[in-house]
């Protein structure tokens, strides 16, 4: 007998990084029923990844510095593609953001004198990336999971969304089950907040754990009736490791470069020299990626495929102090010693800057009653993500989406429900776990990562795209013979299995896009078209029905267009 269990609640989050939680805090704070759920620890959310800071123009290291600057960086770094009203709406609000963080408890570096500390990250005008340490995104986690624990929101870990409801074009809810025992749920909700992250994981090499930004939140919101915006903008960071093979990707942190990490190929070359003889290592993380990937393409990489990252030459107590963290992971993960020995690297997929379409002033979607956030939506961060803006994005507009999905909340007369989409999403998960064909499903997600990885990777052209379709479609055929296994140990093959559904429709829309974005711009880069088109200065806005459509942008207002400058980057590290 199949066990299964109904839930009520007026607004459902999926996803309890810090964009979910700062969302659920929002509606617990206002007496809001919320419940969230989330298939990783809520601990362990990829949040806590995220090591260099977060942006705010607080003024309190360069007073001249103001909001509009801000948002001026971030529509420079943007290459012009992401949404004004959207920028406008983070920048204004960052301060807030801070605010917000400092009164749920979190600790940031200060000066001696007691002001927050900022420092240079990236392409800023102004000092205004304020931090704790390498550990700013574990912070940030750490304090929100209190003030959630504080508020008593209800949250279950290793807890799957595998569809959401919908009718006539309105969410009602979604259905999922838990990893562990396999109970199956329906929950019931006014409206849900998809901040279940981005799609990187379908890249061989990726920052991300296995388990974690594999297309869900596309594949959930398409689905559900909305349109995916941009996926075909995705940043590589430069350095990731390749072995061992289960750890492939990890990112040793852009600090080792901005202390004086060097790079070399095989032949010992100081490459950067090359391609930015003025910053050299010190370039921006789209141009180091790019030369990283050539010297490997054109035959001057290691035996393994990457180049040499070498800290060696410092001294020791600079590496003890300034990158524990480095020193640390290569220790556990290889036992090398980096005050000793170079580190081989290679680019590594690190963040989906597009996502779910989303409305700039409350992020809602094509469907009524569903809005996404985070590293799930799009409008941000354009072709190359100013540094330090995930994380402000998350205070931000989880406060703004908070709200919304309780004012949507209250609106409403009734809420319409669907039997039939209901049974739906139990004969889905009941169809899996009667398939026994002889596909497996995680041999078939790697497939995915290889073609995207040498089709769609850091540099990308016609031939090799329409070829990664092709072979997409093997892939997706092959879906249909996949076999299901649950064992004692729990439910994580039929997981697995809708994490290759996410997988094959992300890997579906960031292919198609990146065929129709026939440019070079930011971290997309067409070796067929090595310029910038003005033609395709637009989004690209995608549907399963409706393929690829140009979108275009709003204007930027006078007052912050007259500050879009060309910023000095002179003994900064450009992130």
């Amino acid at each position: 007998m199949i066990k299964e269990k109904k839930i009520s609640t007026s607004v459902l989050v999926i996803g309890t990084g810090g964009s979910g939680l700062r969302a659920a805090i929002e509606l617990a704070e206002q007496g809001v029923d919320v419940l969230a759920v989330g298939k990783r620890p809520r601990n362990d959310a990829h949040t806590s990844l995220a090591a260099g800071g977060i942006n705010a123009a607080l003024g309190t290291m360069d007073e001249e510095d103001s909001w509009q600057q801000h948002a001026a960086d971030t529509i420079k770094e943007s290459y012009f593609l992401a949404n004004p009203n959207t920028v406008e709406i983070v920048a204004r609000g960052a301060a807030r953001g801070i605010e917000d963080l400092e009164r749920y408890g979190m600790g940031f570096a200060r000066e001696e004198d007691g002001r927050i500390s900022q420092r240079f990250f990236g392409a800023h005008t102004f000092r205004r990336t304020a931090f704790a340490g390498d550990y700013t995104g574990l912070e940030i986690q750490r304090t929100l999971v209190r003030r959630s624990e504080q508020l008593e929101i209800p949250i279950m870990d290793s807890f799957y969304v595998t569809r959401l409801l919908v009718k006539d074009n309105q969410v009602f809810g979604a259905y999922g089950f838990d990893i562990n025992s396999g109970t199956r749920y329906l929950i019931h909700a006014d409206a849900v907040i998809l901040a279940a992250g981005g799609h990187n994981r379908i890249w061989r090499r990726t920052s991300s754990r296995r388990d974690e930004n594999t297309g869900d939140s596309f594949r959930l919101a398409v689905d559900a009736g909305a349109r995916l915006r941009d996926p075909e903008l995705v940043q590589f960071h430069p350095s990731g490791i390749i072995e061992p093979e289960s750890a492939a990707g990890t990112l040793i942190s852009e600090a080792a470069r901005g202390e004086g990490g060097v790079l070399r190929n095989a032949l010992g070359e100081r490459f950067m020299e090359r391609y930015d003889p003025i910053r050299k290592e010190l370039s921006t993380r789209d141009r180091v990626a790019l030369a990283a990937y050539t010297e490997i393409k054109e035959g001057r990489g290691t035996q393994k495929g990457g180049v040499w990252l070498d800290v060696s030459h410092l001294p020791r107590q600079t590496i003890m102090e300034r990158l524990p963290r480095v020193y640390q992971t290569m220790m556990e993960v290889q036992m090398l010693d980096i005050t000793r020995e170079p580190i081989e690297i290679a680019p590594t997929a690190h963040y989906s800057m597009g996502g779910v379409w989303v409305k700039p002033e409350d992020h809602s979607t094509d469907v009524a009653g569903l809005y996404a956030i985070g590293e799930a939506s799009s409008g941000l961060h354009g072709a190359n993500r100013l540094g330090g803006n995930s994380l402000i994005e998350l205070l931000v507009f989880g406060r703004i989406v908070g709200q919304a999905a309780a004012a949507y909340s209250a609106s409403l007369d009734s809420q319409p429900r669907s039997a039939e989409a209901i049974a739906q999403a139990r004969r889905e998960i009941d169809e899996l776990l009667a398939a026994d064909g002889q596909e497996n499903v995680r041999a078939l997600q790697r497939a995915i990562r290889d073609m995207m990885t040498e089709h769609a990777g850091v540099v990308r052209d016609e031939e090799g795209l329409k070829a990664g379709l092709a072979k997409l479609a093997g892939i997706e055929e092959r879906m249909a013979s996949v076999g299901i296994h649950p064992d004692i140990a729990g439910y994580q093959d039929l997981a697995h299995a809708f994490d290759l559904m996410g997988s094959a429709l992300a890997a579906r829309a960031t292919l198609e896009t990146a065929l129709e974005r026939r440019e070079t711009r930011g971290c997309h880069n067409r070796s067929d078209y090595p310029a910038m088109d003005p033609e395709l200065e637009v989004n690209l806005v995608w549907s399963p029905s409706a393929g690829v459509v140009r979108e275009e942008i709003p204007p930027i207002s006078d007052e912050i267009r007259e500050l879009i400058q060309d910023v000095s980057t002179v003994g900064k590290l450009v992130e």
